[in-house]
């Protein structure tokens, strides 16, 4: 279970007394935004100009990277960002990583990964997909950089703006109840396809 927080309607917190390390643990939702819609241009650049993929098949594997990213979404929030804290150490590293966020849920330096850690995710991801996948990789990868991108966006308008008045509310609706309600359910931000799934898309039970 997620280390017990309250959450703070402002404010923030700091992390690392390394003055450094705090200001790279933190970044404008515009930078990472920039830099994976920008990664995803460039791989899709390389794929016309030096793959036989077709345009049919581009568009096939970027549709597929799209929807595997949303998979991997909720399984990182679910496994990883909400890992068990039975250690003093799992705690702190649960917190740091987003705890942090579930106490300081308003925090916009805070609502996506710092820069320097997106690159070099992305660029793992390139060169594991690669071996992988082969030239597949620039199709695919580009849908799957572009879905995290787009999490990114939902993510920091469910929490830096009010809910609009159309079917999207939702989106603000299953975040809300996965913040301030019960933080074990509801771990999809960009759709709710694999808390259906799983089984998490459930609303808490009203208390007597």
């Amino acid at each position: 279970m997620i280390a017990e927080v309250k959450p703070q309607n402002k404010g923030t917190k700091q992390l690392f007394e390394n003055p450094i390390l705090e200001k790279l643990s933190r970044t404008h939702i515009s930078i990472p935004l920039i830099i994976f819609f920008s990664y995803a241009g460039g791989l899709l650049y390389w794929n016309i100009k030096n793959t036989s993929l077709t345009p049919l098949t581009t568009i096939a594997l970027f549709l597929v990277g799209v929807v595997a990213f949303t998979w991997v979404e909720y399984m990182v929030h679910r496994h990883v960002f909400h890992l068990k804290t039975y250690t003093e150490l799992r705690a702190k590293l649960q917190y740091k990583m987003h705890g942090v966020h579930h106490e300081f849920p308003k925090d916009k330096d805070r609502l996506a990964m710092p820069p320097l850690l997106s690159i070099t995710i992305a660029t793992i991801l390139l060169l594991i997909f690669k071996l992988v996948m082969g030239d597949f990789v620039f199709a695919f990868l580009p849908g799957f950089l572009v879905g995290y991108a787009s999490y990114l966006s939902v993510h920091y308008m469910v929490h830096a703006y009010a809910p609009p008045k159309n079917f999207f509310k939702a989106l603000w609706v299953n975040h809300s109840v996965h913040h301030y309600k019960d933080g074990e359910i509801v771990f999809g931000v960009s759709s709710p396809l694999w808390d259906y799934i799983y089984g998490t898309m459930k609303m808490p039970e009203a208390k007597n």
